[in-house]
């Protein structure tokens, strides 16, 4: 499909563009376009992907979804919902489908910051270590095998 008239090709972004501009790969835009999750809006008359703004953001959306590890299919029917509730805003069933989405992501967020929080905590101790600060009492009985609380 290439572009009707020059105005909508000024618009529109090479995929090379895109993946610098969303912060993802060439291959990974070329899968979702395979799965279905964003399809580019164009071809060039040499068959190169074209994607409009909004395009853009979709994928950009997406990247947004990648850390609360939702399946493809997950994140197509998220990407349809937010069409339908932006072609129709009073469907309730599509917020109402769109709320369960919002609350698996506050719970999926939780764990993440979590799981941050652990890191931080190792990442703060292999500071200490760098700068030579002692290890805590618990690190070194570890390292020379010996146990607390037994007799």
């Amino acid at each position: 499909m290439v572009p009707p008239d020059s105005t909508r090709a000024d618009q529109m972004h090479q995929i090379g563009e895109v993946a610098d501009a969303v912060g993802l790969s060439l291959r990974t835009i070329r899968h979702y376009e395979e799965v279905g999750v964003v399809v580019p809006s164009g071809r060039s008359t040499g068959g190169f992907r074209l994607y409009t703004d909004e395009d853009v953001d979709r994928l950009r959306m997406v990247r947004r979804m990648k850390p609360l590890d939702l399946t493809l299919e997950e994140i197509r029917e998220v990407l349809a919902l937010l069409d339908r509730v932006d072609e129709e805003p009073g469907d309730a069933s599509a917020r109402e489908q769109l709320a369960t989405y919002a609350a698996l992501a506050v719970e999926r967020c939780e764990r993440l910051r979590s799981r941050l929080a652990l890191a931080m905590e190792f990442t703060d101790a292999l500071g200490r270590a760098v700068e030579g600060a002692s290890p805590s009492s618990r690190g070194r009985r570890a390292r020379s095998g010996t146990r607390t609380g037994t007799t």
